[in-house]
């Protein structure tokens, strides 16, 4: 029987659980500045962290700023992006909002969520990790992991990532989005993962998943 409690308790108690468990949180996609985060968070979409962090390495010792990868041609990138999978789009897009940091920005990223989102293959979630892990600006970068985890842990009912990050926005204090994001991705992957999932062995959906989760099969 999941415990029922007041949705600010049961706020505090995950925040407590994830602190305990990931009191560090460091950046889990390697890069040097807001420029090599921005291309190696825009070669996540649909890929793990760990084939970026194999990936970037060549084309970063290619090219590492908007002047040098604007210079390349786009199947020079996609032939070194290939792994990452969506390898077209990505390059393409990766070309053309380097070239376009030089022509608008002075070859610089900008610290603007709007600004970042106007770029080829820059979507909102993108743009708000750029915010907040290269510029230490607030924002909660959901993705579909995150989303998945909020439905389970009753802190959202959204249909989809905007209102779900609207929803954890809410919940949780300001100055917690930046780490607590990261957490949670922390979190996911080593006791709450999509599937193969076991309720009772989760620190946090013992205590608090919806009851759909506790049988087999659901979310």
């Amino acid at each position: 029987m999941v415990k029922r409690i007041p949705k600010a308790e049961k706020v505090k108690e995950i925040q407590r659980i994830l602190e305990e468990l990931y009191p560090e949180t460091p950046v889990p996609l390697d890069h040097k500045d807001p420029y090599t985060l921005l291309v190696a968070v825009l070669l996540s979409a649909q890929c793990t962290d760990v084939r970026v962090n194999k990936t970037t390495p060549e084309l970063f010792e290619l090219a590492d700023t908007p002047e040098e990868m604007s210079t390349v041609p786009v199947e020079k990138i996609q032939a070194i992006i290939r792994p990452c999978g969506l390898s077209p789009s990505k390059s393409k897009a990766i070309s053309g909002l380097s070239k376009i940091l030089l022509e608008k920005y002075d070859g610089q990223v900008p610290a603007d969520m709007a600004l970042l989102e106007e770029l080829p293959g820059v979507g909102h979630k993108t743009a708000s990790v750029v915010m907040a892990q290269a510029f230490g600006e607030p924002a909660f970068p959901v993705d579909t992991h995150i989303h998945r985890l909020a439905w389970r842990w009753g802190l959202s009912t959204g249909k989809n990532v905007k209102q779900t990050e609207k929803d954890l926005k809410r919940l949780f204090p300001r100055e917690t989005w930046n780490k607590l994001h990261l957490q949670i991705i922390f979190f996911g992957r080593e006791y709450c993962p999509a599937r193969g999932h076991d309720p009772q062995a989760c620190p946090i959906c013992k205590k608090f998943a919806r009851a759909e989760v506790l049988k087999k099969g659901k979310r």
